[in-house]
């Protein structure tokens, strides 16, 4: 490939190599996920299942949306 092509492509997925780059350094991936434990009131969780019934969504997801 010629240096022109190479710029070209840098240029045009210049997200994705910062996305790796970032993985290279350890930062991880941005749509990497992690488990995690939180404590929630049985009035909350009774809203989630109520909403995720309503929209056939994953607790998960609704909560990834709210933020």
């Amino acid at each position: 490939m010629r240096l022109k092509e190479i710029n070209k492509i840098l240029k045009r997925e210049k997200k994705f190599f910062e996305i790796l780059e970032n993985y290279d350094k350890g930062i991880g991936l941005p749509f990497q996920r992690k488990r995690i434990d939180v404590t929630l009131s049985l009035r909350t969780m009774d809203k989630l299942n109520e909403i995720k019934k309503r929209t056939g969504k994953p607790i998960s997801q609704i909560i990834e949306e709210k933020f």
